[in-house]
């Protein structure tokens, strides 16, 4: 009687302790699956958070994007403030240009790298997934802002070389002209002179004799064509005085008495003073005898 009894709670104990085993593995098990699922959790947040800190600074950079002064004054300009675009103001543009392409290019590899990262964690979130996409439709727009700058500028660019070829023309054309004004009032404001002995001026061919009997009494007068050769040329714009290396001298040309005055020099040479040139040069050649 007492042996049975031993027996049954020997076999009770043994279920007891079975079970007691069995719920402790469970209690184990799920404690496991408890820290699992938190810290799945944890880093779930902590990768959500980091997903939002990677879209705040694609946002920052894409708001740095800035579309200034300098960039957005190009698309509103008419076309005649556009064609005073400067070669270093279209150099300026140029580089804008190329830092927002820049900073552009670098906002969609953050876009990219943020979509990777998030397909790698397995995270799916609608409001995430917004996010980004509003950030992709930034990105498009700014591409385009730029793509319609560098059209803008290259065509400013084009317009440009062509006004400065234009205007290079004209100024050929004004320095031509200048050029030949010039040469014009040279023409006009310049008499020929000659100073010598009698000797010296028939040898030059600058004057003859004419008139009186027998070879006396002649008179000297200029002769109808000098060679300029030996002729000084002087531009009575520029210059009003003729100096000469004798004390006493004779004008033998017909210049008008009233357009020039001979007045002796501090170093006793006789002078000839020009006082009304455009009279003075009516006669464009001057012939003067030392006497």
């Amino acid at each position: 009687m007492r042996k049975p009894t031993q027996i049954v709670l020997a076999v009770l104990i043994v279920l007891f302790a079975g079970s007691t085993a069995v719920l402790y593995s469970k209690y184990r098990q799920s404690s496991a699956e408890v820290v699992q699922s938190r810290t799945a959790e944890a880093e779930a947040r902590t990768s959500y958070g980091r997903t939002l800190d990677q879209i705040a600074e694609i946002q920052d950079s894409l708001n740095a994007i800035s579309f200034d002064s300098g960039a957005t004054q190009l698309l509103a300009q008419d076309l005649r403030s556009e064609q005073k675009l400067t070669e270093p103001q279209g150099k300026e543009a140029l580089d804008r240009i190329a830092v927002l392409r820049s900073s552009i290019l670098r906002s969609k590899d953050m876009i990219r790298r943020l979509e990777t990262s998030s397909k790698k964690n397995g995270m799916k979130v609608a409001g995430l997934e917004k996010m980004v996409a509003n950030l992709k439709q930034t990105v498009a727009e700014k591409e385009g802002l730029v793509a319609e700058l560098s059209t803008r500028v290259d065509s400013l660019q084009t317009q440009v070389t062509g006004l400065t070829a234009s205007v290079q023309e004209t100024q050929e054309q004004v320095r031509t002209r200048d050029v030949t004004i010039e040469e014009k009032r040279k023409e006009l404001a310049t008499v020929y002179y000659i100073v010598g002995k009698k000797k010296d001026l028939k040898a030059a061919g600058a004057v003859v004799a004419t008139g009186g009997v027998l070879g006396l009494g002649k008179s000297l007068l200029p002769a109808p064509n000098i060679n300029e050769s030996v002729l000084t040329a002087l531009d009575t714009d520029q210059e009003s005085v003729i100096r000469t290396p004798a004390a006493k001298v004779r004008v033998l040309s017909a210049q008008p008495a009233s357009s020039y005055e001979l007045r002796l020099g501090e170093d006793g040479h006789m002078e000839i003073h020009i006082l009304n040139p455009s009279e003075f040069r009516k006669v464009r050649q001057l012939v003067v005898l030392e006497a």
